[in-house]
């Protein structure tokens, strides 16, 4: 194939930003993959990424079989896989980062007009038939709700794996609690590879240059040319035009699309996905969901397969049956990372059983029938909270999302609510599933500050809560609230004689077992992986330490997508 290195692409403001170029040796028109991002184009994945390549070569050994992995970058196509089927992969490194300078800023409205003249300077080149997609996991996802939604004329379709959409609900604050994510990764991994680093940073290893651009300024100087993000998320407790500016309008977003999410995703790489295949204007849309790790499926054959059928149909216009693909396909997943592919129409499931399973004091219990006369019950939030469970009688498939109604008093003026969904084995230990990020993980989770417990009821589903987030509501100590929890999808086939259970507590959850690492996460992973909620400013002690009191007069219950066997 033939590599342009850092072509120069001129934005409407007169900033150039860089991108490397690979495509077919003749001199044919072809279709584009195109992706943009802050991670910087130049950086290899081997070097980048290391403990997530050598996790990725070793569970995953046909994600990296029959490439050279020379071009390999984290969370973009391999183009060693694509260019030989008649593609031409553009790699954009995004505003401020790589070798593009500029103010670095992320997901805002001129990156969002970025990705747009990207696009129409794609569909443009000598080199490209017209028609451009875009493809790749998490940010490289995420930015392709932006983008379609702006309709540059030439984009054709999109892949977003595992990207989010709603940066509040779904990255800066899980039911109005700041997740200390962000700060970690701009930390760890943008600011590393912020255009300006020069000789501190890496060198691109098949060209020699450096990764950062071909400056190295001071230090003060980066930090003038970059938002802080963190600081950003810090001080906007309340959805507004920050976060709104950085959503897309999924009524916009009508270009065929394949969204992709993990069941394991719980914090950043699930909700978005399954918000985006239920809203999102199109009318040629499909769902596919797997589990595994964050990044490797994206890279198997598995995934690049399905990646090739499905653009190839809205590229290439070859008739490959892709429009005969049913709009849903799941991996349904059973303990031990057993998976059964498996097709549907709609998501949610249409023949869904929701069941409502009752929390019972007495013996701890999910109950099919309401308690009576149930006295309240307090936990202190800084513990392990509460755990309610059942014994599954037969085999139970739980596919969807969930919600959990509960009435609550606290002793101070707010409460946090960590609601865990999980299961254990005869023997009472738990099962955990490889959770996207972190190896061991509960099967669902969901979030809510008490104070913004206030919901929309046009947008609110009976299964799926719409917080508002436009106003604090503060308690009055000791008084009851009527809470709605959501709790993002999931999927997990239960045998019999399993334990379902679900835990409400006031911190984040850890499990028993040892912590799992990676070389660009922050901190040890204890079953949230990076998606902690452990910010003292936002979560002082002397306010979400206070004990909370569950009331059971009012019947409180966790509402389960049942699948019917």
């Amino acid at each position: 194939m033939k590599i342009d290195w850092d072509v120069p692409v001129r934005m409407s403001d007169g900033l150039v930003l860089r991108a490397d170029i690979f495509r077919p040796e003749d001199n044919g028109r072809y279709p584009v993959i195109l992706s943009y991002g802050p991670y910087g184009k130049g950086l290899s994945f081997q070097e980048g990424y290391k403990t997530a390549w050598e996790i990725m070569a070793r569970d995953y050994p046909d994600a990296v079989a029959g490439s050279s992995n020379r071009y390999q970058n984290w969370e973009v196509v391999d183009p060693e896989k694509w260019v030989p089927d008649g593609y031409v992969c553009v790699r954009v490194d995004s505003r401020g980062a790589g070798r593009s300078p500029g103010y670095l800023c992320h997901n805002n409205v001129r990156e969002t007009r970025d990705l747009y003249e990207c696009v129409e300077w794609a569909a443009a080149q000598p080199w490209c038939s017209g028609k451009v997609g875009m493809n790749g996991i998490s940010y490289y996802a995420s930015n392709q709700w932006r983008a379609a939604a702006v309709q540059p004329p030439h984009l054709a379709a999109i892949c977003v794996w595992e990207g989010w959409n709603d940066p509040y609900r779904e990255s800066a604050r899980h039911g109005g609690i700041i997740c200390s994510f962000r700060k970690n990764w701009q930390d760890m991994q943008v600011k590393t590879v912020q255009h300006g680093v020069g000789e501190r940073g890496k060198k691109n290893p098949n060209t020699g240059e450096l990764v950062c651009g071909p400056e190295t300024l001071p230090d003060e100087e980066l930090v003038r040319n970059r938002e802080d993000m963190w600081h950003s998320f810090l001080s906007r407790e309340l959805i507004d035009d920050y976060y709104v500016e950085r959503t897309a309008d999924l009524s916009k977003v009508t270009v065929p699309l394949l969204s992709a999410a993990n069941w394991g995703g719980q914090g950043l790489h699930t909700r978005g996905n399954f918000e985006g295949f239920m809203r999102a204007a199109s009318p040629q849309k499909w769902l596919e969901v797997h589990g595994g790790s964050h990044w490797a499926p994206f890279y198997t054959d598995y995934g690049v397969g399905l990646q090739k059928r499905f653009f190839d149909f809205f590229l290439k216009g070859r008739q490959n049956g892709w429009d005969g693909q049913p709009r849903v396909q799941l991996n349904v997943r059973r303990p031990g990372e057993k998976f059964d592919i498996r097709h549907e129409n709609e998501w949610p499931l249409a023949r869904t059983k929701w069941t409502r399973f009752y929390l019972d004091p007495d013996g701890m219990k999910l109950a099919e029938q309401p308690p009576k006369g149930a006295k309240p019950l307090t936990y202190e939030p800084m513990g392990n909270g509460v755990t309610f469970s059942m014994v599954a009688q037969r085999e139970t498939e739980i596919t969807g999302p969930s919600v959990l109604k509960t009435w609550i008093s606290s002793a101070t003026s707010d409460a946090d609510l960590f609601v865990v969904l999980r299961v254990f084995d005869p023997s009472g230990k738990e099962v955990l599933f490889y959770g996207a990020l972190d190896p061991k993980t509960p099967i669902g989770q969901g979030w809510l500050r008490a104070s913004h417990r206030k919901v929309d009821p046009k947008k609110s589903l009976p299964y799926r809560p719409w917080h508002t987030h436009d106003e604090k509501q503060p308690l009055k100590p000791g008084e009851v609230y009527e809470l709605d929890v959501e709790i993002w999808p999931t999927c997990i086939v239960v045998p019999a004689g399993y334990r379902i259970a679900l835990s409400i507590r006031g911190r984040d959850y850890e499990h028993d077992d040892a912590a799992a690492t990676l070389s660009n996460m922050k901190n040890p992973m204890k079953g949230c992986g990076p998606f902690t909620h452990d910010d003292e400013t936002d979560r002082p002690p002397a306010i979400f330490g206070g004990d909370v009191t569950l009331h059971f007069d009012r019947q409180p219950y966790v509402l389960l997508p049942i699948i019917p066997s």
